[in-house]
């Protein structure tokens, strides 16, 4: 017996939306990690693009547990001498909640090509509307 491996056609990618209200920031971006990956298919396969697009609505209303809203810390450098940035959960909440959710799940798929086209499949947004309705998303439940 030989091993399956998919081809691009056989393939098949579902939308799912996936609402971030009230959901701990971890246990979401795992979720949203292995459906994007498409690890709970039966014809996964590690080394190809099998997972299906997310959608993620209410993305300013995550949870964080413990004092991480005061602790964690977001770092980026310009490139220039003395170019550290550094910004509280609490500020990139208030901010940008869409690159908390972003940044979460950018952690824990692969960094490299195929990483990164894993990457563009995930669509977060702030509020509860989206661009996605001719997609027909289905409800993602945990």
């Amino acid at each position: 017996m030989k091993t399956f491996f998919p081809k691009k056609e056989e393939i098949t990618r579902k939308w799912w939306l996936v609402n971030a209200e009230g959901k701990t920031l971890g246990r979401l971006a795992t979720e949203i990690a292995i459906l994007l990956r498409g690890k709970r298919k039966v014809e996964y396969c590690d080394h190809l693009d099998c997972g299906d697009f997310v959608v993620v609505i209410n993305a300013e209303k995550v949870r964080v547990t413990g004092k991480k809203l005061d602790q964690k810390k977001y770092y980026s450098h310009s490139g220039y001498p003395g170019g550290l940035k550094e910004k509280t959960l609490k500020e990139m909440l208030a901010k940008k909640p869409e690159e908390v959710i972003k940044k979460a799940v950018w952690g824990m798929i692969p960094k490299n090509r195929l990483g990164r086209k894993i990457y563009k499949k995930l669509k977060v947004y702030r509020g509860p509307e989206h661009p996605h309705q001719a997609q027909q998303p289905q409800e993602y439940q945990f």
